[in-house]
Order: structure tokens, then sequence, then C-alpha cells
């Protein structure tokens, strides 16, 4: 047996004895409650029995006595309305004394009474004398309330379960996503290599150097992806760069190698822009925002990535005249799996908010967007 089915039967013993410890907490709970409930109420038939015995004994002009006085005094919780056999109420208990006087406010305490306990009925010479009417005590009130307490436990629980493997679930896949990332990275420099020496071979066979050249560029290109496939799940080194230069080499690749109805156009400033950045990181975050700018002008338009230094930060927006995203959508776009292509995973602005929030500590957002004019994304990185 695996290591990771060992895990798995463990992760499930520990979550099924934790549903049956809490399960026989709330059941107890609940039979405690019922037992308590009883007691209340033999309780107050013996307070009903104790004024019986004041009832005769006054009739009879007789000593009463002290235990039938004592347990009459006894009650100090339950709340309880005693009515006369013409609905008039005699006495009460633990009850505000105002307050019952109302006759409204005592009608719908005794209807509540009656649907919390059943009334007892004070008998003497076979005829009732007087009703007894009582409500559950403060604190068999708050017992009523413990076996919900628990059952929120239990959802509570049972939600942090559920999250909890997921959460390793979705750790084993990542794991499995990184190795496949790493050993397509490896995978890579091999035919790489071979391309690098290939290209020595034509450069001295007198070919076009131009032709050379662009070969180089997408070789250059293959490198680049390739480390970034290699370190994923590693953290990145951030170096000091110059934030203009590294977007220029990232805009002029990709205006070479985008479709010619494409109208590209940056502004950037004169002056060098130094932030702390991981270049091949950086490069990928501007490809992906700028792929799917194109993607959303299906390959026709006007792209423009802008430049500005604004205090402490340098902002850096790519705008696209494309079909727009809905304002609802301006957060979600960043999930991991959301797309409105009919191809694609999902990945690249999930990926791009990574890169940028959580690597570089900056921001990256959706400045503006309007359905059928199109979008202005934003990146915010802080100088050095």
């Amino acid at each position: 047996m695996t290591l990771t089915a060992n895990k798995n039967i463990l992760r499930w013993t520990i979550i099924i004895v934790s549903f049956i410890i809490i399960s026989l907490i709330l059941w107890n709970t609940y039979i405690f409650f019922q037992n308590f409930k009883q007691e209340e109420r033999i309780k107050m038939q013996n307070w009903s029995f104790a004024q019986k015995e004041v009832t005769k004994t006054t009739d009879l002009d007789g000593d009463i006595g002290e235990l039938p006085l004592e347990i009459l005094r006894s009650n100090s919780s339950t709340p309880m309305i005693l009515l006369d056999a013409k609905g008039n109420v005699t006495s009460s208990n633990n009850i505000d004394e105002e307050k019952i006087q109302d006759p409204e406010y005592a009608k719908k305490l005794i209807e509540q009474f009656k649907k919390e306990n059943q009334p007892i009925e004070i008998k003497y010479k076979d005829k009732i004398f007087s009703t007894l009417y009582y409500g559950n005590s403060p604190l068999l009130n708050k017992l009523k309330y413990y076996p919900m307490a628990l059952l929120l436990i239990i959802f509570l629980f049972i939600a942090v379960a559920y999250f909890f493997y997921r959460s390793a679930k979705n750790a084993e896949q990542n794991k499995l996503w990184t190795g496949m990332a790493k050993e397509t990275a490896h995978q890579i420099g091999t035919p790489l290599s071979s391309l690098v020496g290939w290209t020595e071979i034509l450069r001295s066979e007198n070919v076009n150097p131009d032709y050379i050249k662009e070969i180089e560029k997408d070789v250059n290109r293959l490198q680049t992806i390739t480390e970034r496939f290699s370190k994923i799940g590693s953290v990145p080194t951030l170096k000091k760069t110059d934030i203009v230069q590294e977007t220029l080499d990232s805009y002029d690749y990709l205006k070479a190698r985008s479709s010619k109805l494409i109208d590209f156009e940056i502004t950037t400033p004169d002056a060098n822009i130094f932030v702390n950045l991981n270049a091949q990181l950086y490069s990928w975050t501007i490809e992906n925002l700028v792929k799917n700018a194109i993607d959303a002008m299906k390959g026709k338009g006007e792209l423009k990535i802008a430049i500005v230094e604004d205090g402490k930060y340098v902002k850096v927006t790519i705008s696209d005249s494309g079909k727009g995203i809905p304002k609802h959508q301006f957060n979600k776009i960043f999930e991991p799996g959301f797309t409105s292509k009919k191809r694609g995973w999902g990945l690249g602005l999930s990926l791009s908010k990574r890169i940028i929030e959580d690597y570089h500590k900056g921001k990256i957002k959706v400045l503006q967007s309007e359905i059928g004019k199109g979008t202005t994304m934003l990146i915010s990185l802080k100088l050095v």
C-alpha cells in the first residue's frame, strides 16, 4: 500500500471518528435536555400539590405547616402563572410583576407556556379550582439551543474537513503540475541545444544574417520559456532592473510575431526606471496580457502599451480595442480556469496575477473596460 493511500485512510479515519464523537455528544445532550425537562415538570407538579395542600388547609382553618410553604417558596427559576377556575391570574412567579398586569401580555405568555409545557390542573374535591401554566427555566432555554450550536459545529467541522481534503488534493495536483513543468523544461533542453548548434552551422554556410538573427531570437525565446518552466514551484530571484528596457524587449519580440493587422504602439519615458524584477517572469506577464488583448480583438485592432512613473510606483498599462470585459468579471478573470475563449485553460491571467502580486508585491487589475470598445489592464510596481 502506498504512502498516499495510507494518508487517505488516516484522514478519513480521523474524520469519521470525529463525526461519531460529535454525534454522541449531540445525542447525550438531547437526552440530558429531556431528563432536565422532566425534572422541572416533577418540580412543578410538587408545587401544584403544595398549592393544593395550602388551599385545603385554608378551607379547614388548620395549620398549613412548613413543608408546603417551603415548596411554594423553592421555585426561584421557572416562570409560572396560576389561573383560577374563571381564568383570572391569581399569582405568578419569576415574571416581571408590572408586565403581568397587562392582560394582553399575560395572554401571550400563557400561550407560550402551553406550547412549551402541558399545563397542570390543580383539583380539590373533584373540581378544578386552578390551572398552573409554566415555561422553561433560563437554564433549560440555554440547553435548548445547545444542540443547535452543536449542529453548527458539526457543519463547520464538515466544511473544514472538506476544505482540508480539497487543499490536500490541490497540493498533490500542484506537485504533479510542478513536476511535469520541470520535466518539460528538461525535455526541451536537448533539442534546444541542437538548434543552437544548427544555428552555428547555418552561419558558417553564409546564410542571410537576418534569417539567422531571427532564428536566434526564437531560440532565445525558447530558452526563456524553458527557464520559466524550470523555475515553477521555486521562489524567483528579483534583481534591480530597468523595466522600460524589459518592456521594450518583450514588445519588440511580440510585435514582430503578431498579425500585421494589429496596430502596435508603445509610449515610454526617456529615463530608465528601476524596480526589483524577475525579467523572465515579467516578460511572461507582458506576453500573457498582449496575447489576451490580441485574442479580444480577434487579430485586428489597436494595442497600446504605456509606462508612466507615478510617485513611488511605475505603472504599465496595456490597452486594446477589443470586445471588452463586463464589470462583474473584473476580478473573476484572474481566477484559475476562467476563460471566455473556446480554447484555452484560463491560466494566463491567474498566472500573471501570481507573478505580479505574490512574487513582485505589486498590483494587477482591470483599469477600465467598455463592451465593444476595449480594455485597459494596469500593472503597478514599486520603485527602488
